[in-house]
């Protein structure tokens, strides 16, 4: 087994950074890597990777719930409609990460999902750069911060409007929601997602 890789008192086998804390465990156990292919709950998690970027993603997990309060539970129409009264209310809520920049980003990305559903929605579109093969990471050293796919979409959704969406984001977003299987080998989560069978490659391929 890797030595990434730590068991459990339950004898699952998790990484280290899911094995800690109670919350990201829970996380790791029932989302992390499980698709994500509703336009609601894509734009929350292109959201929320944006707003991590610089902190640690436990910290973005515990705040959750109050950005879920906070922008409407990511209703893109919504918060599309957000005015900048809104965006000096958010500035004041303590329950989430209270930065100008990102708060303007999910409105912008609010306005960007809305247009896209003209050309097939912004699911069909960021799946689109979903690879032929995923990796298999044996430890973390063989787990890169981008790929040429999210390099791709970055550029793309740029493109589309959308911020905070650079290459190194959109990797963690391709990971999270299972567009590339990064469960370490001998994880008890590796290839439980449907999309990647142990075999690395797309399902149904």
């Amino acid at each position: 087994m890797s030595e990434a890789l730590i068991t459990g008192e339950d004898g699952l086998a998790r990484p280290s950074w899911a094995s800690a804390d109670a919350l990201m465990r829970e996380y790791y156990d029932t989302e992390w890597g499980m698709p994500v292919t509703d336009e609601q709950g894509l734009y929350e998690r292109i959201c929320l990777e944006g707003f991590q970027s610089g902190l640690s993603w436990a910290t973005i997990l515990r705040k959750r719930p109050a950005f879920r309060a906070a922008f409407a539970y990511f209703d893109p129409d919504v918060v599309a409609a957000f005015t900048e009264d809104d965006v000096e209310r958010l500035l004041h809520d303590e329950g989430i990460v209270r930065n100008r920049a990102k708060i303007n980003a999910a409105i912008t990305n609010a306005k960007a999902t809305v247009a896209l559903r003209e050309e097939g929605g912004l699911v069909q579109f960021v799946w689109s750069f979903q690879p032929d093969e995923t990796p298999a990471p044996l430890s973390y050293a063989d787990i890169p911060s981008t790929s040429p796919e999210s390099v791709a979409l970055s550029k793309a959704l740029r493109k589309k409007g959308f911020s905070f969406v650079g290459p190194t984001t959109m990797f963690a977003l391709m990971e999270a929601i299972g567009m590339i299987d990064n469960h370490l080998v001998g994880s008890h989560r590796r290839g439980s997602s449907g999309v990647w069978p142990l075999s690395g490659s797309p399902a149904g391929a």
